[in-house]
Order: structure tokens, then C-alpha cells, then sequence
């Protein structure tokens, strides 16, 4: 047997079938995000879905996933460094009703809020509503913008930040 090609495949080959080319957007559904009924606005924006094929559900794929949506937009603000983490947990025709997932703060906020010559004190507690849900809160404090005496700034040990934190 000789080397070279393998004349089987090229016989017959694939001389004019190209594979067919498909948008994939076609294959998508839009749906509306809801947002909770305590805020100013509800429409929060459209989120893009793969349509319903074989056993693969559109309103599974869509069940579960977090949204990050800046307070501002929801409530005409001209704050816009506090965001809020929305979850879809339902599904109504072309509509996702979402709920508070976290709240969080943009990082340009969190890095004005660090300044020189001052200890950022940290802490976080777990907390059980009467209602069943668990709260994980965290505060973030720091110690005054001033000097003590002799002219030294106020600068926290570590150790001290830590006890501070846990109570």
C-alpha cells in the first residue's frame, strides 16, 4: 500500500454541500425584565433567549439568572453609584418578574470612599428574618479624618480594626 492520499474520501466527497449558514439570532426570543413592584420603574430593559427546542425550555434557561441594574435607572436618580442584583424566579408569556438578589457599590465609589491616613474597618453579620430569609450584611466604617496628638495621623492597628469589626 503506497503512501498518499486516501482516494475512499475523495471520491465522493463534498464537491457542492456546504453547510447551510444561519443567523442565530433567528433561533432567539426577546422577553421584558421586570423589576419589583416597589420601584419607580418596572421595565428594566429586554434579555435575549434561545427558543424552545426538543426538551431544552426557554423558561428554564431563563429561571435563575441575575440582573445588575444601577439604582439610578430605576428610580430617575442622579446617584448612580449603588447597584442592585436582581434574580428571575418567574416567568408570565413574554415577561420575566424578577426579585432582589444584592446590592452592591460600583468600585470608582468604594475607591473614593479609601483615603489616606484613615483604617477602613470591615465587618459582616448573618441575620434570619421572622419571614425564613437569611441577610448576610456587611458595614464598611472608618476611623476619623483628623490627628491625635502630636501631630500624628489616626491610624487603627490591625489589631484593633479587628476587634472593632467583630463586635
Amino acid at each position: 500500500m503506497g503512501m498518499g492520499k486516501n482516494k475512499c474520501l475523495t471520491k465522493g466527497g463534498k464537491k457542492g454541500a456546504k453547510k447551510k449558514v444561519v443567523d442565530p439570532f433567528s433561533k432567539k426570543d426577546w422577553y421584558d425584565m421586570k423589576a419589583l413592584a416597589m420601584l419607580n420603574i418596572r421595565n428594566i430593559g429586554k434579555t435575549l433567549v434561545t427558543r424552545t427546542q426538543g426538551t431544552k425550555i426557554t423558561s428554564d434557561g431563563l429561571k435563575g439568572c441575575v440582573f445588575e441594574v444601577s439604582l439610578a435607572d430605576l428610580q430617575n436618580d442622579e446617584v448612580p453609584f449603588r447597584k442592585f442584583k436582581l434574580i428571575t424566579e418567574d416567568v408570565q408569556g413574554k415577561n420575566c418578574l424578577t426579585n432582589f438578589h444584592g446590592m452592591d457599590l460600583t468600585c470608582d465609589k468604594m475607591c473614593s470612599m479609601v483615603k489616606k491616613w484613615q483604617t477602613m474597618i470591615e465587618a459582616h453579620v448573618d441575620v434570619k428574618t421572622t419571614d425564613g430569609y437569611l441577610l448576610r450584611l456587611f458595614c464598611v466604617g472608618f476611623t476619623k479624618n483628623g490627628t491625635i496628638r502630636y501631630g500624628r495621623p489616626l491610624i487603627l492597628s490591625t489589631n484593633k480594626s479587628a476587634k472593632s469589626g467583630r463586635r
